[in-house]
């Protein structure tokens, strides 16, 4: 049986094949899920699934962090056929998707149009939805069409790029450029100086992000705080989920390069019943029933990436699948059985099923490896992950090496989440326990939840 890893004091439910019922035993109703990727979104989403009861839980690929609460199968996500073949040969009765790109590339629909797979549930969209994630330039026009807060923007290709310099010149700075498709989180380009706004356009059209860049988004800059929203839909009926904050850039203080993410916080004190209610009318309904209007099949998570601009949320980017690493902080607050929230939200009856958040505060802090968001050793041994004592250690990039020694793998290494009663508590505890995991090069922010003490 996969071992759980648990907060202290919280009730732990292994995965059973039998529970007590009026004094009988009774075989309980075996559920075996597989999530698909290899990153600590992954490793939450598996963390939280694992505390399910009857849940028997498959991670493809996974990473060293995952074979603690689950099985990893050793399947790529391009290959749906191999999948198909697992799912088949293990009964698995529920598949959550993690990252983007197989959900770009049509794995919903590959479930779906194949006879073989009716009986297992998917969690995610169809290709049609999935390029609300997939072309920033579907996006802004999806948000123009249902009239869903959003900035200016100007979709730009070669053939009309000297309009796309005209509208450059009529924004202030900074000047946003993103590129339309999918780019690992590296194609938006936020600029102070016009002229380098100008030269990067053309080097984006020019394949700088290779086909990713062949439209480019020119936006409006937005001032304000950002916030990450998370919705669950089955189509017709929605929860919302923990809000987060998470922190992209590499330095303290918001400085240096962008990353995937080096924290984050949940909850965030600025996301008032008020401004929730804000962002349930003008966003969250509004982008359901135009979801209903375009016919797209939407069964899964939406991302929602704002802009709080004094108390009003504007859209920032859609997502299609759970933030990274704000998922390391949000799974931690999600009360009850989660597979059955998401077993539920497949078949189209979210409505029926009890949903709780806890009050606690989670902050996650992103250990990386050295050199990161440029180049960067892998392979490199980790120590202290069993000294950790009040805190989950989400893996973002591990693996086992030759003597089943955990070792980095990737830039993002280990999310260290930790609850509190405040901000301060929490991010005194996973700095504490930061400390003491140890690898070559090692670095990590020191001031994840700093600004946001300030306004509680």
């Amino acid at each position: 049986m996969a071992k759980i890893i648990m907060y202290p004091g919280e009730a732990k439910k292994d995965a059973v094949d039998w529970k007590e019922v009026q004094g009988q035993h009774i075989t309980a109703v075996r559920r075996n899920i597989l999530v698909l990727g290899s990153g600590g979104r992954e490793h939450a989403l598996a963390w939280k699934l694992a505390q399910s009861e009857g849940a028997h839980v498959f991670i493809a690929p996974g990473n060293a962090g995952t074979a603690q609460v689950g099985v990893n199968v050793n399947i790529k996500l391009s290959d749906f056929e191999a999948i198909k073949d697992f799912c088949l040969k293990q009964e698995i009765n529920l598949v959550v998707v993690g990252p983007e790109q197989p959900l770009v590339d049509g794995i919903v629909d590959f479930f779906k149009g194949d006879a073989d797979l009716k009986a297992v549930k998917i969690i995610g969209p169809d290709k049609r939805g999935a390029e609300l994630e997939g072309s920033k330039a579907f996006a802004k026009d999806f948000m123009e069409k249902y009239g869903v807060p959003t900035a200016k923007c100007f979709k730009v290709n070669k053939d009309n790029i000297h309009e796309g310099f005209k509208f450059l010149e009529s924004v202030k700075a900074p000047y946003v450029l993103k590129a339309d498709g999918l780019a690992a989180g590296k194609g938006v380009l936020i600029l102070n100086d016009l002229q380098e706004a100008k030269d990067e356009l053309g080097k984006m059209l020019d394949g700088k992000f290779g086909a990713a860049s062949a439209t480019v988004v020119i936006e409006e800059f937005l001032k304000g705080i950002e916030v990450s929203m998370f919705i669950l839909t089955d189509g017709e009926h929605y929860v919302l989920l923990p809000e987060a904050k998470d922190y992209k850039r590499i330095g303290d203080g918001d400085q240096g390069l962008n990353t995937g993410g080096m924290g984050a916080v949940s909850p965030v004190p600025f996301c008032t019943p008020e401004f929730l209610n804000r962002v349930e009318e003008r966003i969250v309904k509004p982008t359901l029933k135009g979801l209903k209007a375009e016919g797209i099949d939407y069964k899964g998570f939406i991302f929602l990436g704002l802009m709080n601009d004094g108390g009003n949320p504007y859209v920032i980017e859609y997502n299609v699948r759970m933030g990274d690493p704000e998922t390391e902080a949000v799974m931690t607050r999600i009360e009850g059985d989660f597979a059955d929230l998401l077993m539920a939200c497949a078949d189209g009856r979210l409505d029926e099923v009890h949903y709780a958040k806890c009050d606690k505060t989670a902050v996650t802090v992103m250990m990386v490896s050295g050199g990161y968001p440029e180049a960067y050793k892998k392979g490199v041994k980790m120590s202290g992950l069993d000294n950790l004592k009040e805190v989950v250690a989400f893996h973002a990039g591990t693996a086992f090496d030759a003597d089943m020694n955990v070792v980095t793998a990737g830039g993002r290494v280990i999310a260290v989440t930790a609850h509190g009663d405040s901000i301060e508590e929490a991010r005194g505890i996973a700095y504490c326990e930061v400390e003491k995991i140890h690898f070559e090069g090692v670095n990590y922010r020191h001031d994840i939840g700093l600004d946001l003490m300030r306004m509680q």
